[in-house]
């Protein structure tokens, strides 16, 4: 009498069902697309530090902020969406080599979700985004409103809240 050391058709089923379960399993614990909410927040973000740097580093060289025509002429932006600001604020940063000459094609369409606040005398520049992702609008920094100022019950970690994430 032969013994088959084969497995069943039953133990494999089960076996498959197993894997099945775990596969589901882990990607609900992984979220694709709150992964995909983190990877745009990253590059918002990412460009958002850029433009604050090259603004400080504008005024640093012209001793006036990049939306100032001179020291004593200045129009100074209250929550400017940054693709506003592209032909006068962002191209002046530009020729001073501050920013990329491609720096708006490499933004793409983030401009219009960046906020631009700022004063010349006393010089401050915020600037701002509003997280999509919930980990980052659970951010201690996601706390602004888009004009740079404290808001009130954030950060919340609700994406839908009215609470941005600034770099002053």
């Amino acid at each position: 009498m032969r013994k088959n050391k084969a497995f069943t058709l039953i133990e494999l089923l089960i076996v498959i069902a197993l894997l099945g379960a775990l596969a589901v399993g882990l990607l609900a614990a992984l979220d694709p697309f709150e992964q995909l909410k983190k990877g745009t927040d990253t590059g918002i973000r990412n460009t958002v530090s850029e433009l604050h740097g090259a603004t400080i580093r504008y005024y640093a060289i012209k001793n006036f902020m990049p939306w100032c025509t001179d020291a004593n002429n200045c129009n100074n932006p209250n929550e400017a969406a940054a693709n506003t600001l592209e032909n006068t604020v962002i191209n002046s940063i530009i020729t001073t080599g501050e920013l990329k000459s491609d720096f708006v094609q490499l933004a793409g369409g983030q401009l219009s979700n960046i906020f631009v606040t700022g004063t010349n005398d006393p010089p401050v520049v915020s600037v701002c985004y509003k997280p999509v992702s919930k980990s980052f609008a659970s951010n201690p920094n996601t706390k602004y409103n888009k004009n740079g100022t404290l808001a009130t019950g954030c950060p919340t970690g609700n994406p839908a809240s009215n609470c941005y994430y600034c770099i002053k």
